[in-house]
């Protein structure tokens, strides 16, 4: 994100050396689905599908694309078939103005990627949270922690995590009295141990944040890239995880477009009741970046999409 020390674009490069990537059980995401969906019949249960007016797009992903055209490009996630956006920033434009762009698509932006800040400031806070209001969101998330600025290393000095979790309950107490639902977005680094021991950044932040202040938007990608298989996560947060980015993974362990890569998505939303999820984000960190053209992502949104529509698990 624009507002971190290090930007997604080069955090996989960063984090291929410290943390390998799991071994997924399925060569392919929609050949496992297609088979649950075939069992499910067989046991006499109908297959479950991703509600349509939950699937969402992270505009991270049209980042290039905005910027040479965003009523176009806006214009074009709705003619796809996206009726809600997740942002991340306004390109440039106040909220007003962004909320403007939105309402002329047809798209509401029901969630926006603003980092708490760092040390704490609960007026520029407010003033975020004033941001969202304006624009129409219902979910405010946190979008990226885990680096330490001093040695652009992965932290593992269990006291930032413990102080952050502090600022997240601030943050989503306040977003709360604003009638906004706070969460927190996960990289690979959150699952890095800590101070020498077992217990990991996640294990801290999840801990030390309060439920009812603090949701969780886990990203399926990053996840997989800290070795944390997302369905262990929903049954250690039953209910909390309330978004999730639906980003695949190639056989290189980098970005693929949703159900083109190895993530058996279908495997973990059958668990979507558990869970608690409300919004699908489709998202891919690269979409747009050399050798990628800006026009790629749109690319990615329409695959994304199309995917979870005829997803069937």
């Amino acid at each position: 994100m624009p507002s971190s020390p290090v930007s997604r674009r080069n955090l996989l490069a960063a984090a291929t050396p410290l943390l390998a990537a799991p071994l997924l059980a399925t060569p392919a995401a929609a050949a496992p689905a297609a088979g649950n969906a075939a069992d499910a019949a067989a046991g006499g249960r109908r297959p479950s599908r991703v509600p349509l007016d939950r699937i969402s797009v992270q505009l991270y992903t049209l980042r290039d694309q905005l910027g040479a055209d965003l009523a176009a490009s806006l214009a074009e996630l709705r003619a796809i078939g996206y009726t809600r956006v997740e942002h991340a920033g306004f390109v440039g434009r106040t909220a007003a103005q962004f909320r403007a762009a939105l309402d002329a698509a047809g798209l509401k932006a029901t969630s926006g990627h603003v980092a708490v800040p760092q040390p704490w400031d609960a007026t520029a806070w407010q003033r975020a949270l004033d941001d969202a209001n304006i624009v129409g969101n219902r979910f405010i998330v946190h979008p990226f922690f885990g680096i330490d600025p001093a040695t652009g290393q992965p932290i593992r000095d269990g006291a930032k995590y413990h102080a952050l979790a502090r600022d997240l309950n601030r943050a989503g107490a306040l977003a709360k009295r604003a009638g906004l639902d706070f969460g927190y977005h996960n990289h690979q680094l959150e699952f890095v141990r800590q101070d020498g021991g077992s217990r990991t950044g996640y294990d801290i932040l999840t801990a030390e944040t309060d439920p009812d202040l603090v949701h969780l938007e886990v990203d399926l990608f990053w996840a997989w890239r800290g070795t944390a298989d997302p369905v262990d996560l929903i049954q250690r947060h039953r209910g909390r995880i309330r978004q999730v980015h639906v980003k695949d993974m190639d056989t290189a362990a980098s970005f693929s477009d949703p159900g083109s890569g190895l993530i058996d998505f279908g495997r973990i939303f059958q668990h979507a009741r558990e869970a608690g999820l409300v919004e699908y984000i489709v998202e891919r960190d690269d979409a747009g970046t050399p050798p990628r053209t800006p026009a790629d992502a749109l690319t990615t949104a329409r695959n994304g999409y199309r995917y979870l529509a005829d997803l069937r698990f």
